[in-house]
């Protein structure tokens, strides 16, 4: 019966831990396994010491039994190491889910404020109207020109095509081509009338006709702008520049 004992006890070998090769399915069945078998030790321990009454056996017994100590010990070391590694496993696990979550929600589409008007946009979109702005506020008026073309190409419906569409026609009148600012600018108003652009583009509409030498269509322009926007900061502009048209 000894025999059966010590070799029981020398089946326990201790587990070998290591993070991340348990899931924590596989953790929780190590724990419980090695808690039945720390059971399961004091239990045959006990009942060797109930069982056996002379001397020598009880001296046998008290050797198994510091061998068993022992061996409970270093189970209940790993079964330490196995809870900090279930508990670690737990908080990767949050972790990554709170991170995958934010960076989701930053590639979702989002609403902002585009000069007073609520409109939602990706992130793309931002991008790349960003880019393009930056380059005209650079003085890359051509690249800017590029850019905010290839915007109002992908994404026509935009929060940010009128304002795309003013930048656009600003970028032709600092590159000197006044006939495609004017073009440009047209399309504001035709195709954004309600914009807060609109206005400005009136106004730059009758600065390119004056580069042109056309003092009859840039005085039309601001006329324009007054009847329709007359509450504008650009028709204020327009009643002060509309004298030396005449």
């Amino acid at each position: 019966m000894f025999a059966a004992v010590v070799l029981t006890a020398a089946s326990f070998a201790p587990l070998t831990v290591h993070a991340g090769l348990f899931d924590d399915e596989e953790a929780r069945k190590a724990i419980l396994d090695a808690r039945t078998r720390i059971e399961a030790m004091q239990r045959e321990l006990a009942t060797r010491l109930e069982t056996k009454a002379d001397k020598n056996s009880l001296l046998d017994l008290a050797s198994q039994n510091e061998q068993l100590r022992l061996e409970v010990a270093k189970l209940r070391g790993q079964i330490e190491v196995l809870t900090n590694e279930v508990a670690n496993a737990q908080q990767r696990q949050k972790d990554f889910y709170v991170d995958l979550d934010s960076r989701l929600r930053k590639l979702e589409p989002q609403k902002v404020n585009v000069e007073g008007r609520e409109a939602v946009v990706d992130q793309g979109e931002q991008r790349i109207y960003d880019a393009a702005l930056g380059q005209f506020k650079a003085g890359d008026y051509r690249g800017a020109s590029t850019s905010f073309s290839e915007f109002l190409r992908r994404y026509p419906q935009s929060g940010y095509a009128a304002a795309a569409q003013y930048w656009l026609g600003n970028t032709h009148y600092a590159l000197r081509d006044c006939r495609s600012a004017i073009t440009a600018h047209q399309v504001v108003l035709k195709n954004y009338p309600d914009s807060t652009r609109a206005p400005d583009s009136l106004l730059n509409i009758s600065n390119c006709h004056v580069e042109l030498k056309d003092k009859v269509q840039a005085r039309r322009a601001l006329e324009t702008l007054i009847s329709q926007y007359p509450d504008s900061p650009a028709a204020q502009t327009a009643k002060e520049r509309l004298p030396g048209l005449r």
